[in-house]
């Protein structure tokens, strides 16, 4: 009798050991909150991408992130919340130890998470833009020819002007430099006729645009980012094309949009060391890497990079997916670009695919492919103004 009492005290205490063990060891979902466009989780502790589990469900679409080692706070949203725009939000201990989110919609949308940088107990879900139109209850003629022309490098004739924002495109390698080959072709050619039609996106959107190369040259480091700061430009964008070793091309391929930023990522690592090859060659003696890339990297400029690449991957691949649903989305991803440390500005570098993969690479030449791209880049901008202006209406 006794012995079975011991026992069964045993298992109590370990049971009890286990469950304090669990709790301990586990972070707390304390605040869920919906501004600016995004769904906003404050965590108790930083949490790792490894314990965040991202899937997609369809009829309904849904958007579902499993948060493993994660207990729900009372105070946080539970059950079920309708957003408005047709989304609907439901949050639960799915698990003892699992927490489970779902986003609901009528449409089925692609959301690209991220977490703000310096803020690791922070998660952050953009949620569709609301559906109001932007077209003017009126419309004007547009004449054959100039809607001839604005349907060859795909956009729609002008709806608004931004103001006018100045914005400086960089099409990187050049001259002496030909960047990446693939199956003969050559990554500074299409980056130029990708720049080129991007300009042409921007432009008819009332943009005032900037490049930094106009014709096959190479430009030094310092030349490209100081075209930014004499035009005073609001934005930096540099368009490359990604490619890596023989034995990989078939498999490696998709579209990624970086931001500046220190990171352990080997991939990343490497595409940023093949970037800055030739870039740096130009860059003189005196330039010490470590002192500049540590003052970038604590300045505001940071923070904007990393939301204008969220918002241009963003737009690329809703394009792309539009007519081509088997691209790949890269995501957003930091690196150290050293040609976007000396713009004082939002910078980011767009990898518009590679050329190493011969399937991607035949889509990359397409004007109706690169249509898509550039309209992608440009809604992204877009959206990163509109973004700006409703942070400081609010």
């Amino acid at each position: 009798m006794e012995k079975s009492r011991s026992v069964k005290w045993i298992k109590i205490l370990l049971l009890w050991i286990v469950t304090a063990t669990l709790l301990l060891s586990s972070n707390q979902l304390e605040r869920v909150v919906v501004t600016k466009g995004e769904l906003q989780l404050t965590f108790a502790q930083p949490i790792k991408p490894k314990y965040i589990h991202h899937f997609r469900l369809q009829k309904p679409n849904r958007e579902v992130y499993d948060f493993s080692h994660m207990r729900l706070k009372p105070e946080a949203i539970r059950g079920s919340q309708r957003l408005g725009n047709g989304l609907k939000l439901r949050i639960a201990q799915r698990k003892k130890d699992v927490v489970r989110l779902v986003i609901e919609s009528r449409k089925p949308y692609r959301s690209i998470p991220y977490q703000p940088l310096f803020t690791a107990s922070k998660y952050h879900i953009p949620l569709p833009e609301r559906s109001t139109s932007r077209h003017s209850t009126t419309s004007k003629a547009v004449h054959p020819k100039r809607a001839s022309i604005m349907e060859e490098i795909g956009v729609t004739p002008r709806r608004y002007s931004r103001g006018g924002e100045r914005i400086v495109i960089d099409a990187g390698h050049g001259g002496h430099d030909s960047g990446a080959v693939g199956g003969g072709k050559r990554e500074k050619d299409l980056v130029l006729k990708i720049a080129k039609r991007l300009e042409r996106q921007l432009k008819s959107r009332g943009y005032r645009v900037f490049m930094t190369r106009r014709s096959d040259r190479f430009l030094k480091l310092s030349e490209r980012t100081q075209i930014a700061d004499r035009k005073d430009a609001k934005l930096f964008i540099s368009i490359h094309a990604n490619s890596v070793k023989r034995r990989k091309r078939n498999k490696v391929h998709g579209v990624e949009t970086f931001f500046l930023q220190k990171t352990r990522d080997a991939k990343s690592q490497r595409i940023a060391a093949r970037e800055n090859k030739a870039v740096l060659k130009g860059a003189g003696s005196r330039l010490s890497k470590q002192v500049i890339i540590d003052s970038v990297l604590s300045g505001p400029k940071i923070v904007e990079s990393n939301k204008l690449a969220i918002d241009v991957q963003r737009g690329i691949m809703k394009n792309l997916h539009s007519r081509y649903p088997m691209v790949r989305d890269g995501g957003v991803r930091h690196a150290p670009f050293w040609v976007l440390v000396g713009a004082s500005r939002p910078s980011i570098l767009v990898e518009v695919g590679y050329i190493s993969n011969p399937i991607e690479r035949k889509r990359l030449f397409l004007p109706r492919y690169q249509n898509l791209l550039t309209k992608g880049i440009a809604d992204g901008i877009d959206n990163y103004f509109s973004n700006r202006k409703r942070e400081i209406d609010l």
